[in-house]
């Protein structure tokens, strides 16, 4: 019996483990296919080349990039070119990261544009 407990609690436990510590990283959202090829990225959000994007990663300053898997790809590609602040739960092995929550920086000020906590209305 205590065996099949311990095996209960490690299940539980799993996702905390695999997505690591809590944490925040800056950057800039861009286009996972640009950062992958080197390219130009789109200049923001109304740049063209933002539809030809599936998928939207935050780039940092050091030149690493982390997939955002829980934030919409359309709160993402408003943003692109932005710089930003994502806080959550990082994996550095999966480079990842499970936000909390989402600010953009706007003259100076950080302003959040996603929020874990605040239901989204327009969820089934």
């Amino acid at each position: 019996m205590k065996k099949l407990m311990v095996l209960f609690f490690l299940v539980l436990l799993t996702p905390a483990i695999a997505f690591g510590a809590q944490g925040t990283l800056e950057g800039s959202i861009q286009g996972y296919n640009c950062v992958l090829q080197g390219k130009t990225c789109p200049l923001g959000s109304e740049d063209p080349l933002v539809a030809t994007e599936f998928t939207f990663v935050l780039l940092t300053a050091d030149g690493m990039y982390y997939f955002v898997p829980n934030v919409d790809r359309a709160i993402l590609a408003r943003h692109v070119a932005e710089q930003v602040r994502i806080n959550g739960d990082i994996n550095t092995a999966k480079t990842a990261i499970k936000a909390q929550s989402v600010e953009v920086n706007k003259n100076g000020k950080w302003r959040t544009v996603y929020d874990l906590a605040v239901p989204n209305p327009f969820a089934p």
